[in-house]
């Protein structure tokens, strides 16, 4: 089971939607339990990226 990338920091960035704690989108943070392992595991793969592009930003 892939597990949840929720880091306890739930503060979604004005201007990209994106959690700062995570990197999901508030849509994608409801969506993560109905989600199937294989949507999570390609969700999870992007996180990183996403993350970067946040702290690039700030």
């Amino acid at each position: 089971m892939t597990p949840s990338p929720c880091r306890k920091t739930c503060t979604l960035d004005p201007r990209s939607g994106l959690c700062l704690g995570c990197g999901r989108s508030g849509a994608e943070i409801e969506a993560w339990p109905s989600m199937t392992e294989a949507a999570r595991a390609v969700l999870v793969a992007e996180l990183p990226a996403r993350m970067a592009a946040l702290a690039r930003r700030a």
